[in-house]
């Protein structure tokens, strides 16, 4: 317990987590809020649609409900900040060279690492529950001032959310796995930013090509992560698999992530000497 409280007290008296969540909000909030004014335009006015599009229909997939869709952007894009908080809570004692009086307070390096994950499981939902507060806030407005339904009256929007913030806070896990693996701090960031931003869109895309490919594709980690949430804006720019795991098989397969890459990390850099 006084290993976890020493986590928190480390990442509240730095600027890092708040300036990414206020980061984490703005971003969400044009995602949402932007493309959900788009989309309300375009279902409110298809014909007008259709012929801005120069005939070739900018309509969306029959069926598609909405509101899941401009909700779930707080996990499908916004997944990243988490990541980057829980690797920067571990590669940040390397490069300030604290990690010197963290191990003498606790000589159990097991339980220091413990405490940053536990720690970062917490951060993650917080930045969940202040992602889906934003991306539900700005997807209802704008869909309530074009008369689609919002979904706020029903239990499957409200369980997405849920499952949205166990979602982020995998990720916070997944970060410090992550930077027990990597500990240099600019590598770490380099990693985090190409992954998520090019490298897992690209892999998306190229494995729902094929069917084969396809069940390989939805054990990556933001496919995993989208089919634990349950929606995900990949799966309407055509860059999800065909086919995709049960939400509870995305909650284990990114929990397995975290666990997995922490475990590395504690039997590897974490035992090794600190100066």
């Amino acid at each position: 317990m006084r290993a976890l409280a020493s986590e928190f007290q480390k990442v509240f008296t730095t600027r890092m987590w708040w300036v990414l969540l206020i980061v984490l909000a703005a971003y969400v909030a044009f995602m949402s809020g932007g493309l959900g004014a788009f989309f309300g335009w375009v279902t409110a006015n298809p014909e007008q649609a259709a012929a801005a599009g120069g005939g070739g229909g900018t309509g969306l997939p029959p069926g598609l409900d909405l509101a899941p869709l401009l909700y779930s952007f707080a996990s499908s894009v916004g997944y990243v900040f988490p990541v980057l908080l829980g690797a920067l809570a571990v590669t940040s004692e390397f490069r300030h060279k604290t990690l010197t009086p963290t191990f003498l307070a606790t000589p159990n390096r097991g339980a220091v690492l413990s405490a940053k994950l536990v720690s970062q499981l917490v951060f993650g939902a917080l930045f969940g529950v202040v992602g889906f507060a934003v991306s539900v806030g700005a997807g209802a407005g704008v869909l309530a001032a074009w008369g689609l339904d919002t979904g706020l009256d029903s239990t499957d929007t409200w369980a997405l959310i849920g499952r949205g913030v166990l979602a982020l806070a995998l990720w916070g896990a997944i970060g410090v796995g992550l930077g027990s693996v990597v500990p240099n701090q600019v590598a770490a960031i380099v990693i985090v930013i190409a992954f998520t931003q090019f490298l897992e869109p690209i892999l998306r895309f190229v494995s729902s090509l094929s069917d084969i490919t396809a069940q390989i594709g939805k054990f990556l980690p933001g496919a995993a992560s989208d089919a634990l949430v349950g929606a995900s804006f990949y799966s309407v720019a055509g860059m999800g698999a065909t086919t995709s795991l049960e939400w509870w098989q995305g909650g284990l397969v990114l929990a397995g992530y975290a666990v997995i890459l922490t475990i590395i990390g504690g039997l590897t850099t974490w035992r090794g000497d600190v100066s």
